[in-house]
């Protein structure tokens, strides 16, 4: 049981589709480095997992990256015409 509870706590807090928690680059680690926002972060994470975590959604992935940025783009905007 105990073997079992680890794995689910390992897939929680370091999944393998987001690097793993013995890789170095695992993706909330370079998302902390780098101090990165809401919106680039996940922007990273979703190109990071692009096709790792399921296959058959690696485009679905990529369109998720694609909106966070623009929706960053958009806000960086706004506050321009401000």
């Amino acid at each position: 049981m105990e073997s079992h509870t680890n794995e689910i706590e390992k897939m929680v807090n370091h999944p393998q589709h987001y690097g793993g928690e013995n890789n170095p680059y695992e993706v909330i680690k370079v998302i902390e480095a780098l101090e990165m926002d809401f919106h680039i972060g996940n922007t990273f994470k979703y190109i990071a997992r692009a096709g790792k975590k399921d296959t058959d959604k690696e485009l679905q992935d990529l369109k998720k990256a694609l909106w966070y940025l623009e929706r960053k783009i958009q806000n960086l905007e706004k506050k321009r015409i401000l």
